[in-house]
């Protein structure tokens, strides 16, 4: 009888413990939102989009591929660029930011940054770095930029040395390949490459506070290949407005975040 009820005891102390670990891990996942599309812009679909972000009513876009990248600033009501500068054929154009009068752009594995003139996108300079070049946003203080793994990089823009880092992870699971980068009401936006979700990121110490699945925004049928996937983020400050696209994406979607009601567990009937 010792031995059944010592099982017994045992069975119900190992169930509480992993109920316990499974409540901790569920709590520890941040939660997922969707979205409701507001509004639908034009975008060209031979723009391979690596950079991307608004200002003063233009939308601004850097786009990649050897031999097909370049930078643009073009209206959203027609997508028609107003300007644009092409890079030369050996260079994979990446993620872009605005810096005061300037525009920076830089590159996939050139280890180069371009300076451009943001009114006329005039070359004004570059910066070296190492490492991979993927997304980049900005505070009002440094510039922040992704390189394909968990780690984003605060950087000083004046000469674009890193002064800190911090790792971007979801409960205890580091989140790689994170993409391009928006700066949004204090939080860092970033697309994960090869999947449909937004990461929302505390920029004190990489946490994700919470996803935005965007499943579905574009159907299947309008995507060029396997590699048209969401990679644009960019925020209206002035307006509270929040657009999305991806590589070779036909439209730039305005959405609303919209949060997923909490699951309901449902009690146990016999």
């Amino acid at each position: 009888m010792r031995v059944i009820v010592h099982r017994v005891l045992c069975c119900a102390f190992g169930l509480a413990l992993f109920l316990s670990q499974a409540q901790g891990q569920a709590e520890s996942r941040a939660p997922v939102a969707t979205y409701k599309v507001i509004a639908r812009y034009p975008h060209s679909t031979s723009s391979y989009t690596e950079g991307f972000f608004y200002r003063d009513g233009l939308f601004y876009e850097g786009t990649g591929l050897e031999g097909r990248s370049a930078v643009m600033v073009f209206r959203p009501e027609t997508g028609e660029p107003v300007q644009k500068l092409r890079l030369a054929a050996q260079y994979f154009g990446e993620g872009i930011v605005d810096w005061g009068p300037n525009l920076y752009q830089w590159t996939w594995q050139s280890h180069l940054c371009f300076i451009y003139d943001r009114f006329t996108l005039r070359p004004v300079g570059q910066f070296r770095y190492s490492g991979e070049g993927w997304g980049m946003t900005r505070t009002d203080k440094e510039i922040i930029t992704s390189d394909g793994t968990a780690t984003l990089r605060f950087r000083n823009p004046a000469n674009f040395k890193e002064i800190r880092h911090i790792v971007v992870k979801d409960g205890s699971q580091p989140v790689f390949q994170l993409n391009e980068l928006e700066f949004v009401k204090g939080e860092i936006y970033a697309n994960v490459w090869h999947s449909d979700r937004i990461a929302r990121i505390s920029p004190l110490n990489g946490r994700v506070l919470g996803w935005i699945d965007l499943s579905g925004l574009l159907p299947e049928e309008q995507k060029i290949d396997a590699e048209s996937v969401p990679n644009g983020i960019a925020y209206d400050a002035q307006r509270d407005r929040l657009f999305v696209t991806g590589k070779q994406w036909p439209y730039i979607f305005e959405i609303k975040v919209v949060r997923r009601p909490p699951m309901t567990i449902l009690p146990v009937t016999r």
